[in-house]
């Protein structure tokens, strides 16, 4: 969540930079709008509560001096009764505005770094680098491709579970393994990540603590009776590993990777990629995640970055470097870059990883902190991409690997994890 002190503190500059992010900061009933009000609130009921307190303090005072003096004190006895009610409602006030307050914070989207290209959407995003030779003959889509080789059969996975789901068979399974491995064991061994395997259910607390809930609550899948989700990232379970926990300085950076599958209801695509695997209910993805010091972030986003384009280039997928403008940025991110992969089917690029700093707005969420040189807590800088989608990967090779006889070639890095297989054929039996 956004720095409650620096709302107070810098509230002005705080609603411009949300403005950049397309938010209406005054409209009736906006997070921003309820958020400003109920500091107001909280500010008056804590001026409310000091005059109450000099009340008690004098009307206590009073009393010891008329007691002292042998005096009738049952008039101020009294108004101490009335003060401790009236105590006891302003506390519950206060409370219950705090908590107002917590929720509409926890509403409101991180506040863009100022190095962020300012823009309304996608369409000004900043294209910074290509890399590799865009692929121009004509290719068919990569459902076509999947299922004259019999490897993908997008009709079982409907029966299965309903539309945007596949199955995956033969050499189609195999690389979809081969892909997990072969980015685990790369981030793992040359980029030092420490690998962890962790749930793909999440409660309520944790999809809060790096902002899935409660503002994209409608996308995820909840368990009937639980107040749990099928998580929609690695990325949510993997930060909240320490929340609530205060590391110390010299723990930091921490850097892990992880393989889950990913659910998201896609509730907002209703008629966007309906076929094929580009955008399916359930997914495989290899998740980076790096909690750092606050003032190491944008380095370690380059870090992060470097290590997601890796993967590509050795898979040798021509892809592209975007900048996201302030108005394409997810809900979490202060900064973000994304890598797009060529599909040649498509003729366009289209996202296989987001690399994003989240500065200290998940940290403070989740409470997660550490100790400064100080030793005073501060919220840790959590950061977060795909290193990469793996079934985005598997449509990229498909298709950028394609021959005209209707097979499909091995990367050189995967065929190792293939079984030194090196080509996928029609009508062969890839154990």
């Amino acid at each position: 969540m956004i720095d409650r002190k620096a709302l107070r503190s810098n509230a002005a500059a705080m609603e411009e930079a949300l403005k950049k992010r397309g938010l209406n900061t005054v409209a009736e009933g906006s997070a921003w709008a309820k958020a400003l009000l109920l500091d107001a609130k909280q500010r008056k009921l804590k001026t409310e509560s000091e005059n109450l307190q000099a009340e008690r303090n004098r009307v206590s005072k009073l009393i010891g001096q008329k007691k002292g003096a042998g005096e009738d004190a049952s008039a101020e006895l009294k108004r101490m009764g009335e003060v401790a009610k009236e105590a006891k409602a302003l506390d519950a006030k206060a409370k219950e505005a705090e908590a107002a307050f917590n929720f509409a914070l926890l509403e409101i989207p991180n506040i863009p770094h100022e190095s962020v290209p300012e823009g309304k959407d996608e369409s000004e995003n900043q294209e910074l680098k290509t890399w590799g030779a865009p692929r121009t003959d004509e290719v068919p889509a990569h459902w076509d491709i999947g299922e004259g080789l019999g490897i993908l059969d997008f009709d079982t996975g409907a029966k299965l579970a309903g539309s945007r789901f596949s199955v995956l068979k033969g050499a189609g399974a195999r690389l979809e393994r081969a892909l997990m491995q072969f980015m685990l064991d790369t981030h793992a061994d040359k980029h030092g990540y420490e690998e962890v395997w962790v749930p793909a259910i999440a409660n309520r607390k944790t999809m809060t603590g790096t902002g899935q809930l409660p503002k994209f609550e409608d996308d995820a899948y909840r368990l009937d009776g639980e107040d749990a989700f099928l998580i929609p990232t690695a990325e949510v379970p993997v930060t909240n590993m320490y929340q609530d926990s205060i590391l110390e300085a010299e723990q930091l950076p921490i850097k892990h990777c992880a393989y889950t599958p990913c659910f998201r209801r896609e509730a907002g695509s209703a008629g966007r990629d309906t076929r094929g695997m580009i955008r399916q209910h359930q997914f495989d993805k290899v998740e980076l995640v790096q909690l750092v010091h606050p003032d190491t972030a944008l380095e370690a986003l380059d870090d992060l970055l470097s290590h997601a384009i890796a993967i590509l280039e050795a898979l040798e997928l021509p892809y592209r470097l975007v900048n996201l403008c302030s108005g394409d940025l997810g809900f979490a991110a202060e900064k973000t870059f994304d890598l797009e992969v060529w599909l040649p089917s498509q003729n366009t690029y289209r996202e296989i990883s987001s690399c994003s700093s989240c500065g200290q707005f998940q940290g403070r969420r989740a409470g997660i902190r550490f100790r400064d040189d100080v030793g005073k807590p501060q919220a840790v800088a959590t950061l977060n991409g795909s290193g990469l989608a793996i079934g985005r990967t598997l449509v990229a090779i498909l298709e950028n690997y394609w021959q005209e006889d209707g097979s499909v070639l091995i990367p050189k890095v995967l065929q190792p994890y293939m079984g030194g297989l090196e080509k996928i054929v029609k009508g062969a039996h890839h154990a």
